[in-house]
């Protein structure tokens, strides 16, 4: 299938089609254990000699449908499901980096992920180099010998950066350590593709636009396939694992055996997922395939919206400036025109003008005023819904960090962010226009 479009993929990529008279829905295999054939297919299972299901922790036929889906859409030659985006994040680390190796990242990143690489991954013994984004110089003074990996995201979730991917891509390949590549803004693939330029997994919070509807948690890794994991960096690899009985993910599943090179997939699994538990429910995975099967129409309506959207916004006399990327004087318009295919993203964020003399602009103040106005558009943290969001990033999604992060993300007291659903435009527009006569 992997010669197929993108809006066919979203919608038959994984289904299983082998039974005869089978549902033409994929089914909620709403269950914690698997029946095994015989003790020798247990035994053939446990020691991952052949494939099937143990154990909805580990694996599950509903979730493998959603696995196969995003690997297609992305041209990648495995995905693991997960529990949420951060687990995705979480689950990408753990298997590669231990105490006392580093990860050098952007600085563009979302709030949580930031919290969670500086904090809760420091705790663990694993340290975060944090470089901005527009330095590769930067990003290279901070690798040494145990760095084992680059951290990037498609547009940031902040300011809207998009990286210069093949800077990236050569920098990862002369240090010989994998390129990571959070593509949620990317949207499986549909405005962006990282394994084109040199990315080697992928991580995906599908709870945004792949799931859309605002109804279910979850988060994608994704194994590109691409990299050598025997380069003599990354043992856990190569050496017998403790785990299975002196099996080496490498030898086993890696770029010589019969499976192609699916090695970080199976030890993401196979480890990660059954010592971790990170693990996302059949029926989360369900809601998320649904989704997917629209993702292309969903986004093409979102991603008209946000530009329009953002047009009339730069053009409004209450509004001191408007980030998002399809806007021409934009930093990063022509690296969007680069890199994005089929629009500019479905979010963008906005700063209200301060009161001044002789200016009808609305006081900084009045931020809670005007969200509190707002009819129609949903004040939440999410993005990606159908829905119009909106959400004060300095006090929620990015509250933990201190004021030079802040501004190192691009992130302002009177900066408000929105992503667009799928409404019509013209009652967003109307939305906004009366929450700004009423403050």
């Amino acid at each position: 299938m992997s010669k197929q479009y993108f809006d066919t993929l979203q919608v038959h990529a994984g289904r299983d089609r082998s039974t005869s008279n089978g549902p033409c829905a994929t089914p909620i295999a709403q269950t914690s254990s698997f029946l095994f054939d015989s003790t020798d297919h247990a035994a053939s299972l446990f020691n991952l000699s052949h494939p099937g299901h143990i154990y909805t922790r580990l694996s599950n036929p509903t979730t493998e449908v959603l696995e196969k889906r995003i690997a297609a859409l992305e041209g990648a030659a495995a995905a693991v499901a997960v529990s949420s985006g951060q687990a995705s994040q979480f689950l990408t680390i753990q298997n590669i980096a231990s105490a006392g190796d580093n990860i050098v990242s952007a600085t563009s990143l979302y709030g949580g992920t930031h919290n969670q690489f500086k904090i809760s991954f420091a705790r663990l013994g694993i340290e975060f180099r944090f470089a901005p984004n527009d330095n590769i110089g930067e990003f290279e003074a901070k690798i040494d010998n145990k760095t084992k990996a680059i951290f990037i995201e498609t547009i940031g979730n902040s300011d809207f950066y998009i990286p210069e991917f093949e800077a990236f891509a050569a920098l990862s390949k002369k240090y010989d350590i994998p390129l990571i590549v959070d593509n949620t803004f990317g949207a499986a693939g549909y405005l962006f593709r990282p394994i084109e330029y040199g990315t080697a997994v992928i991580t995906h919070a599908a709870t945004k636009w792949i799931g859309g509807h605002g109804t279910s948690i979850g988060g994608v890794v994704v194994d590109c396939g691409n990299f050598n994991w025997a380069n003599g960096k990354f043992p856990q690899f190569t050496n017998p694992s403790e785990s299975y009985h002196g099996l080496s993910f490498w030898d086993s599943f890696g770029a010589n055996s019969p499976h192609g090179n699916i090695a970080f997939a199976v030890k993401a699994r196979a480890e990660g997922l059954r010592d971790w538990g990170c693990t996302l429910s059949p029926f989360n995975s369900f809601l998320i395939q649904q989704g997917c099967e629209t993702l292309s129409l969903r986004m093409d309506k979102i991603l008209g919206n946000a530009l329009e959207l953002a047009s009339w916004l730069e053009a409004h006399p209450k509004v001191e400036s408007v980030n998002y990327p399809g806007l021409k004087n934009n930093p990063n318009h022509e690296r969007a025109k680069k890199y994005l295919k089929n629009g500019f993203g479905g979010v963008l964020t906005f700063t209200l003008k301060a009161a001044e003399k002789g200016n009808d602009g609305m006081p900084a103040g009045k931020i809670p005023d005007f969200v509190h106005s707002l009819e129609l558009i949903s004040h939440l943290v999410n993005v990606g819904d159908n829905k119009t969001l909106i959400s004060h990033s300095a006090s929620t999604t990015h509250a933990q960090l201190s004021e030079k992060e802040l501004a190192t993300a691009g992130i302002g007291a009177n900066m408000l962010r929105i992503s667009l659903g799928i409404e019509n435009i013209e009652d967003i527009k109307a939305d906004i226009e009366q929450a700004l006569r009423r403050v």
